[in-house]
């Protein structure tokens, strides 16, 4: 039985024969949603259920239980159950249009002894695309590995951070061989995590790993910015050594609006005089009530999970809270 899909924000409709989800449905009508890992992980496929209700062979990872609560539904996964009104979730951003690029490798810098700095040189005219979105490598065999932005501005050339993990085809032996000038295809912007500047409410920003770059690129963009909001950074990281930008981003102080950065280590050593444990922890133990900020997440998809199910406990809006789902989202960059 087929059912009919009705977006509130376009007046769009679709219809959603048996056994489909939302997501292919729209597909199949040319009607655009974002999406971008298609397998419930990354969560950017999120919609709002004005009417219906909807079912999952599984119930996505990227979707917590107090969300579907609230009417959330991922669209990759979501089969309707009867005929839907949704609304998609937006920004005041304009997303620019992808396109395929030719660049040039400029630097491949060591952060640590698994992180990578690289920087990618684009041609005349750059890129246009907003902090927080990421780029397709794209392989010789077709495959592509992704890659956040980890800078606000290109002035002609792309930032990246990258963990090099051993035996990986791309981050180990192509980035291991990679000499300055080697030429590189690139599909890009691509992603809708961005900073809603609609929102105007105080900024908690999450991040582990590499999942700082990102975060790193949104909050330049607010650097010396009149309207900038009070910001948050929690960066988790393992050890000391593993904190690559510590001394830039306490160097923001001043720059940004009442600017608290945490870092947290989960096997800090006996000498480390900050915070332990995990990024979500660490922001629960500083906030009694959460009801009045936005957040931003970025990282591996455990801690984003449990991050949106803590947050919600202590009041924090569900419309409020932006996730990029790094492993999930960015799942085939480290693969082998």
């Amino acid at each position: 039985m087929a059912y009919r899909v009705h977006i509130l924000e376009t007046g769009a409709a679709f219809d959603v024969e048996s056994g489909e989800s939302v997501l292919e449905a729209a597909g199949r009508a040319d009607v655009r949603l974002p999406h971008e890992c298609t397998f419930g992980g990354c969560g950017t496929c999120r919609i709002k259920l004005a009417e219906g209700t909807v079912r999952y062979e599984e119930f996505p990872m990227a979707l917590t239980p107090e969300e579907a609560a609230e009417g959330y539904a991922l669209a990759c996964q979501a089969r309707p159950e009867s005929d839907l009104c949704i609304s998609v979730a937006s920004s005041s951003q304009v997303f620019p249009e992808p396109r395929r690029v030719s660049a040039t490798v400029q630097r491949i810098d060591a952060y640590t002894d698994d992180i990578v700095h690289l920087t990618l040189a684009l041609p005349d005219g750059g890129l246009d695309f907003l902090p927080g979105q990421y780029v397709n490598v794209l392989l010789p065999d077709g495959e592509t590995r992704s890659f956040s932005m980890a800078s606000a501005a290109a002035d002609g050339q792309l930032d990246f951070h990258v963990r090099r993990i051993p035996g990986g085809r791309y981050t180990d032996h192509w980035l291991g061989q990679a000499q300055p000038g080697a030429a590189v295809e690139i599909e890009a912007p691509l992603g809708v995590f961005s900073y809603h500047e609609e929102d105007w409410r105080p900024l908690i920003m999450m991040a582990t790993g590499t999942g700082i770059a990102p975060i790193k690129a949104i909050l330049e963009s607010l650097l010396d910015k009149e309207d900038c909001p009070p910001v948050s950074l929690y960066w988790g990281m393992r050890t000391e050594a593993d904190l690559y930008l510590q001394d830039e981003i306490a160097g923001w102080a001043g720059r940004l609006y009442e600017f608290n950065f945490v870092p947290v280590l989960s096997r800090g050593g006996p000498g480390w005089q900050g915070r332990r444990g995990h990024v979500q922890d660490a922001v629960l133990q500083d906030h009694d009530d959460l009801s009045e900020h936005a957040f931003y997440l970025c990282g591996a998809p455990a801690m984003i999970q449990q991050a949106k199910h803590l947050l919600a406990g202590r009041g924090a809006s569900l419309d409020h809270i932006y996730a990029d789902s790094f492993t999930f989202q960015h799942a085939l960059a480290t693969a082998g």
